[in-house]
């Protein structure tokens, strides 16, 4: 098949590597010399978001926010100018559910499908091809995309139509932000009292407080490990999200807010994109 690819990040390389892997014609946008290895594996460079749509007959996007989704959709030399009928836009980014549909209306009136599915895993997901991945679309447009989001990921779930996978990942995000929150206090709590942090964590595991993020970000908490990962700065910007989402439907988030200050703090420290278990360093005394 013939794969667009556009952003090519932290997640988005290992991504697009996996398609190319399972023998598929992956036209690239963005390549930088971190992602040169991808060109020599077989994937095709263009210069232009438009060049590659129109190469391609499945256009995946993994690009850093809603404004970013926008302006390769629709700026100059964007994918909009390079579609035709009967291709399909999968957007892999987290953004916001309500520009989702504004998106996935404009791009169906170009004769094109849409799906949303944000991910979850990480970095760690993304090169083991085992992400977590929420999907908004018609049954027909997810049907089209699942043999290739099988080659990204494991658990995935078609939540609705579209929108539906951004909603998800709002949610994941708060979860997974207020548990890395409540892991760095835990590990916190413990060195201060005296016990050792590793220790610690070691004993958690096997009870009922083991959790993937004990796991994973607990170990980067004891080795002081922050490289990212997920930048505190993108995790910032999807908890905004929730926190529009909050406002919008008249809930009351006291923790998620909460979380979004301490955020607003790591940045404030110059925290930004370091991994988000490097939360703990804003916590610390």
């Amino acid at each position: 098949m013939k794969i667009g690819f556009i952003g090519l990040g932290v997640m988005g390389r290992p991504m697009a590597g996996h398609l190319i892997a399972a023998g598929h014609e992956v036209h690239l946008h963005r390549v930088k010399d971190v992602s040169r290895h991808l060109v020599e594996a077989g994937g095709k460079a263009h210069d232009s978001a438009r060049a590659v749509a129109a190469a391609a007959d499945v256009i995946i996007l993994m690009v850093p926010d809603t404004p970013d989704v926008e302006a390769v959709l629709f700026g100059a030399e964007g994918v909009a100018e390079g579609l035709s009928d009967g291709k399909l836009v999968i957007d892999m980014s987290s953004i916001s559910p309500v520009s989702t549909k504004d998106f996935a209306a404009r791009i169906a009136g170009l004769g094109a499908g849409y799906v949303d599915a944000p991910v979850s895993g990480g970095e760690v997901g993304a090169k083991a091809a085992s992400l977590t991945i929420m999907v908004g679309a018609s049954e027909a447009d997810f049907d089209r995309a699942r043999p290739l989001l099988d080659l990204m990921g494991k658990n995935i779930t078609r939540i609705g139509g579209v929108g539906a996978g951004q909603t998800a990942k709002v949610v994941n995000q708060v979860i997974v932000g207020l548990t890395i929150e409540a892991v760095a206090e835990g590990l916190l709590l413990a060195k201060a009292a005296g016990a050792d942090p590793a220790k610690v964590r070691e004993a958690l595991m096997g009870g009922f407080a083991a959790s993937r993020i004990l796991e994973v970000h607990g170990d980067r908490m004891v080795k002081q490990t922050f490289d990212p990962g997920f930048r505190i700065r993108l995790h910032r910007k999807d908890i905004g999200l929730a926190m529009e989402a909050a406002k919008a439907l008249d809930l009351y988030l006291p923790h998620s807010a909460s979380l979004q200050q301490l955020m607003n703090k790591a940045l404030a420290e110059g925290l930004g994109d370091q991994d988000h278990s490097a939360l703990i360093k804003t916590l610390a005394p």
